[in-house]
């Protein structure tokens, strides 16, 4: 039998601490699908089209890309797509208690509605201060991302484009 998990997020840019979840995870099970989810309480700074890319090269770069899938999911609960590629567990990234105050009703929830269970994972405490709005507000500034960020997200940064 085939583990397969899926890793969600908004990826709005990837950064760092998200690949060492994602290795992680890549080290646990068999296959694992990087999910860009549409968070309504957030506003997106890149398109969905654009994170997927920097996403794939992130890991190709790493050269972890092999038996990690990217995709999007937009329509319906993630618990659905789970369903529908066959996971029965999702991946999250914990690096503080108020990411497990905020995680642990979904983790609940997506157990009760799909049996989808939730593991949670620590990233490599070198990361454990970074997060996408953190890497957006400092780049917005005129900052340098690339200590936080795979080197496809900080040359695309640079570039300007995302502005």
């Amino acid at each position: 039998m085939t583990s397969l998990a899926v890793v969600p997020g908004s990826f709005d840019p990837v950064t760092l601490g998200h690949l060492d979840v994602i290795e992680r995870a890549r080290n646990i099970f068999d296959e694992v699908h990087v999910v860009v989810v549409h968070n309504p309480s957030k506003t997106a700074m890149l398109p969905v089209a654009r994170r997927l890319e920097l996403i794939e090269a992130s890991l190709r770069d790493a050269g972890i890309s092999d038996r990690v899938v990217v995709t999007s999911w937009s329509v319906g609960l993630l618990v659905d797509y789970c369903q529908e590629v066959g996971a029965t567990v999702l991946v999250k990234g914990i690096r503080s208690e108020a990411d497990v105050t905020y995680e642990t009703p979904m983790a609940i929830v997506n157990r009760d509605l799909a049996k989808v269970e939730t593991v949670f994972l620590l990233p490599d405490p070198a990361h454990n201060h970074v997060s996408s709005s953190l890497v957006r507000q400092v780049a917005a500034l005129g900052g340098d991302v690339s200590p936080y960020v795979p080197a496809a997200v900080s040359r695309f940064m640079a570039s300007g484009d995302f502005v």
